[in-house]
């Protein structure tokens, strides 16, 4: 492997069991380890349920993650953590950009997000603004507010009427064929057209 490969920066989703606990154990190292977080608050029973998680790999090393969840009209990000080496290399930003492009691409025209007070300014970095009208809160012994940072839906967005074959792809991967293209080979079959079927 050379160096350029080695240090190359990358953001995928987590696809597999593996990369879901290793997207788990990057949070471990911060939330509880860094921040003492109880185990019971890192682990909310969120992770498997309506939610996706980013990987940031240099080379073929995990060193960054975020999760999005997803509700009927906008997306969450949270659960944001970087290696401490790995902190001053362009990681998070890396994870915020493909967070946002994956969320537009999801047909997501808003992201929620909630930052310590302390982090206002570096989420404003990332184009986000603090939601108006709305009060700090408290959670896991830090004050937060809500930020939110809008979305412009790209003309690839997944939606209803999407090619069928793209939908159900492995998700973030919708412009390579997946699994269900190549089982087009065993048995071709004419296309109807809707009349046809009524």
């Amino acid at each position: 492997m050379n160096a350029e490969s080695r240090d190359r920066l990358r953001v995928t989703v987590a696809r597999s069991f593996d990369h879901v606990v290793m997207a788990m154990t990057l949070r471990g190292v911060t939330y509880l380890g860094e921040q003492r977080a109880p185990y019971n608050e890192e682990y909310d029973g969120n992770d498997l349920v309506a939610a996706s998680h980013l990987i940031a790999w240099r080379g073929s090393e995990p060193v960054g993650v975020l999760r999005l969840r997803w509700f009927a009209d906008f997306a969450k990000v949270e659960r944001a953590a970087v290696l401490p080496t790995f902190r001053r290399h362009g990681v998070m930003r890396a994870l915020m950009q493909e967070a946002l492009r994956y969320s537009a691409r999801r047909g997501y025209r808003q992201v929620l997000g909630h930052a310590q007070l302390n982090r206002v300014a570096y989420w404003r970095s990332h184009g986000f603004r603090v939601r108006p009208g709305r009060a700090s809160f408290m959670f896991s012994d830090y004050e937060y507010v809500e930020i939110e940072h809008p979305l412009e839906r790209p003309a690839n967005a997944i939606t209803m009427d999407s090619d069928p074959l793209a939908i159900i792809r492995p998700d973030g991967d919708w412009d390579r064929p997946g699994p269900f293209d190549r089982s087009l080979r065993r048995a071709p079959r004419k296309q109807r057209r809707p009349e046809e079927l009524a």
